[in-house]
């Protein structure tokens, strides 16, 4: 019998899953980017998508400087350089083609949209990474995206075309789930983190003469400075969340930012969905919950073996 295909992106060192905790700190990961979002949101129309993701960044930035104020430049060891900057590249990329389509499509159609990066990243961990993907788990996503269909309801209104680039932006975000999964075979979550955030900051910067509009208000200057905050601690989690727990577990919790869109856009914007978004919604969230409950299933079976 022929070896089993060695991973495209091996993961080199023993490595024991601590999924339902990464369970959590997705969940909370994912909070603060719909929170950033909203912020986001607000600010569109105003100033220019290089200037926001730009100042996203930069507050991750911030936190970087933090960490090698108080641990030493030690957090800037990686083994694997090229795929750190590529890491950042993608967050680059993600960030601007979600931000510049919220100019022109709802908050809650454009995070709907990016409900199919859970989904690649279970068929690309499966992939790449070799981790196990039961039958049921991929039924469990399946239902998920089918719940982000309903929602969406293609076929039934009109599309904005500006909703391809938020297609764009979940496939290059579950990309950098990839990577992260990747990197946590040999790189902590603070080396990640930086590399994430000076590769991003630098390259944004090259661009942002070209853009940059000094903010007119204090309105503004809030809005950038709790959007930076927001987006700094969603990063840190989500990257944490992977470097603990299989990526093709915690990706469905990526369906929970439906119920923060919904919950933001009700408070700020005035909008509540109609009764096919909650029908979508009602199934997301059971998924979300089939996932949780079956692993603590499995939890509870290890321990008894």
């Amino acid at each position: 019998m022929p070896e089993p295909a060695a991973p495209l992106i091996p993961v080199q060192v023993p490595w024991k899953p601590d999924n339902m905790r990464g369970l959590l700190l997705m969940g909370l990961g994912f909070f603060m980017f719909a929170a950033s979002d909203v912020q986001v949101k607000l600010l569109a129309g105003e100033l220019h998508p290089v200037q926001i993701v730009w100042t996203r960044q930069l507050g991750l930035l911030c936190i970087v400087g933090f960490m090698l104020a108080t641990h030493g430049t030690s957090i800037l060891a990686t083994k694997k350089p090229g795929w750190q900057i590529v890491r950042g590249a993608l967050a680059v990329l993600s960030a601007s083609t979600f931000i510049y389509a919220l100019r022109h499509v709802e908050l809650a159609d454009a995070v709907a949209v990016t409900f199919v990066a859970p989904f690649i990243v279970t068929i690309f961990s499966a992939l790449l990474l070799k981790e196990p993907v039961g039958l049921r788990r991929l039924t469990a996503v399946t239902i998920g995206f089918v719940g982000t269909l309903i929602v969406i309801r293609p076929g039934m209104g009109v599309v904005h075309p500006t909703l391809m680039l938020v297609l764009f932006s979940a496939t290059a975000f579950a990309l950098r789930q990839i990577l992260s999964r990747h990197l946590a075979a040999t790189d902590k979550t603070p080396t990640t983190v930086a590399y994430t955030a000076i590769a991003s900051v630098l390259l944004l910067s090259l661009p942002l003469p070209f853009f940059w509009t000094t903010p007119e208000s204090t309105r503004q200057i809030m809005l950038l400075a709790g959007m930076a905050v927001c987006a700094a601690l969603g990063e840190f989690l989500v990257i944490k969340a992977l470097e603990i727990a299989h990526a093709s577990v915690i990706a469905p919790i990526h369906y929970t930012l439906i119920i923060w869109a919904t919950m933001y856009g009700w408070l700020v914007f005035g909008q509540l969905p109609d009764q096919w978004t909650w029908l979508g919604a009602a199934i997301i969230v059971a998924t979300g919950l089939y996932i949780m409950n079956r692993e603590r299933q499995l939890a509870r079976a290890r321990k008894a073996s």
